[in-house]
């Protein structure tokens, strides 16, 4: 298995604050041979913080893809 390199954007839908997480979309994409897009609503405190999770999230897809195709 390759590993897995992606970048992410990062868009507010509803802003974080002291007291509530904050809701974000968060556009992920990969470089090949993982050359796909995913897009996942976050909660997080932040948008960097939603931007690792989305990143995280890809990785784990991908990794799961690679597992299935053996």
């Amino acid at each position: 298995m390759s590993q897995v390199l992606a970048s992410a954007v990062v868009k507010v839908i509803k802003a974080a604050t002291p007291i509530n997480l904050g809701l974000f979309l968060v556009e992920v994409w990969g470089k090949e041979p993982y050359d796909y897009t995913r897009r996942y609503e976050i909660q997080a405190k932040s948008d960097t913080v939603a931007a690792q999770e989305g990143i995280r999230r890809f990785v784990s897809e991908m990794e799961a893809m690679d597992a299935a195709k053996g």
